[in-house]
């Protein structure tokens, strides 16, 4: 189980740094409309954000669920990986292309990159 909650923790705040661009999203409706019929994916997970703040989907053959807001520029969300509460963090949102950045604590933690789908 702890190596588990350690290889989802990896696989959403460790990707490699790229030197291309990503630009800033600051507002909710930019951010609804990039993830609006999408999913965000990589390796091992599977999600869909909807613009209504629910959260679902599967991350390492296990059920995902949650809710968001937009506050102050930021995605905040609370956030449930099958029975673990893995709790609440306003997230920094960054776009390149097709490839999303989230990162955590308000754009000072690490970053996860999902791709939109």
């Amino acid at each position: 189980m702890r190596f588990a909650v350690m290889a989802l923790a990896a696989a959403l705040l460790a990707t490699p740094v790229s030197a291309e661009q990503f630009n800033k999203i600051d507002e909710r409706d930019d951010f609804v409309t990039l993830i609006r019929d999408q999913k965000l994916t990589r390796f091992g997970i599977r999600l869909t954000v909807t613009p209504s703040g629910k959260i679902v989907g599967r991350a390492f053959g296990r059920d995902v669920s949650g809710a968001w807001e937009w506050r102050a520029g930021y995605f905040c969300r609370d956030l449930y990986w099958g029975q673990r509460d893995l709790g609440a963090n306003c997230q920094e949102v960054k776009v390149q292309g097709e490839r999303m950045r989230f990162t955590s604590d308000r754009g000072t933690g690490q970053f996860a990159d999902l791709y939109l789908r």
